[in-house]
């Protein structure tokens, strides 16, 4: 049976799609970007985008009692892969080593510069 699960730390979804779903022992999270709960998006830096994206993916994990410590794979949408190498080094930052499987896509976001969504497992992965 698939579980919704959602914080309020996190920017509610904009569409018919949840923030996250349980189910089968992992989470599914939705793409984040850097928006704050309210919806507002973040006008700073690459990296300043890519720590609040992290940061609304962490808060949806957490309200599932998970984090993403426990990530197993992301999905990230950059709007200029030249971003790339800054988002290696910025993401050290809120992964731990064993770090997830990655796909990396190109993507014409509307006005922000980075999306993450995220597969995590709900017991640590063990």
């Amino acid at each position: 049976m698939k579980k919704i699960t959602a914080s309020s730390t996190a920017p509610a979804p904009a569409g018919t799609y949840s923030s996250g779903i349980v189910h089968g022992g992992f989470l599914f999270l939705a793409g984040q970007g850097p928006f704050d709960a309210d919806g507002t998006m973040l006008c700073g830096s690459f990296a300043e985008q890519v720590r609040r994206t992290f940061a609304n993916l962490e808060a949806v994990a957490n309200a599932a009692g998970t984090s993403m410590s426990n990530a197993v794979r992301i999905g990230v949408y950059l709007n200029d892969m030249a971003d790339w190498p800054e988002f290696n080094e910025v993401s050290k930052e809120c992964l731990s080593e064993p770090y997830p499987a990655r796909t990396a896509i190109q993507a014409d976001l509307s006005g922000f510069l980075v999306e993450i969504d995220a597969i995590v497992a709900l017991d640590g992965g063990n």
